[in-house]
């Protein structure tokens, strides 16, 4: 294949460059701006789309955020692919703050308390041991143990459902008003450089044609 590397990349390559993209996240981020603001769609559902991926990165669900902006989106007809690469905005900087926030937000609306010693990865990754073996169980003599997936549900999944709502909406509405007069401008710029070169072109034909047949006998 022309286009296949020469090096594959080692899967401990491909998880560095999931956590530290090749260029950092700067670049990464210079990359999402660039390719949403030249989508082929209105400024209107560029923007609706940004909000659903980037409201998605305050939900719980760890590795279904790109299914769930992508029916964000279509719910709220905004573009899909723009949901897709908004969620770019959750990330190995931005996803402790997001789960802070969301977990003392979600505690402070049930009424519960927030730990402020909480390691948030350990829950996560207890909550899916615990899926695990259980279901192994199902086909073995172990015993089916769910204190951590019961622990995870009301200290952490919970909370975190329900206190990333209110930042989710808010963090997606800046970033609908902040991107929408931005794309707008920059389609608009785009309209006019391409009007401006098929004018160009235009008096350039016309005077190529003038020329031509200013030489005919």
């Amino acid at each position: 294949m022309v286009f296949k590397r020469r090096t594959p990349k080692s899967w401990a390559l491909w998880v560095l460059h999931l956590l530290w993209p090749q260029g950092g996240w700067g670049r990464a981020a210079r990359y999402v701006k660039h390719r949403v603001r030249r989508l082929p769609d209105s400024p209107r559902r560029i923007s609706r789309g940004i909000f659903a991926g980037v409201f998605t990165t305050f939900t719980p669900f760890y590795g279904f955020h790109f299914f769930i902006a992508a029916g964000l989106a279509k719910v709220m007809r905004g573009n899909i692919l723009a949901a897709l690469m908004a969620t770019f905005f959750g990330n190995p900087l931005t996803y402790l703050p997001i789960g802070v926030v969301s977990l003392k937000t979600g505690h402070f609306l049930l009424g519960t308390e927030f730990e402020e010693n909480m390691h948030i990865g350990k829950r996560f990754a207890g909550a899916w041991r615990d899926l695990k073996d259980n279901f192994v169980a199902m086909f073995t003599d172990d015993m089916a143990d769910w204190r951590r997936l019961s622990s995870f549900y009301d200290e952490v999944f919970l909370p975190y459902l329900v206190g990333g709502l209110i930042p989710g909406v808010i963090m997606g509405v800046i970033f609908y008003y902040l991107s929408f007069p931005l794309i707008t401008a920059y389609q608009n710029r785009r309209k006019g450089r391409l009007r401006a070169k098929w004018e160009e072109h235009k008096v350039k034909k016309a005077a190529k044609a003038a020329e031509k047949s200013a030489t005919k006998p």
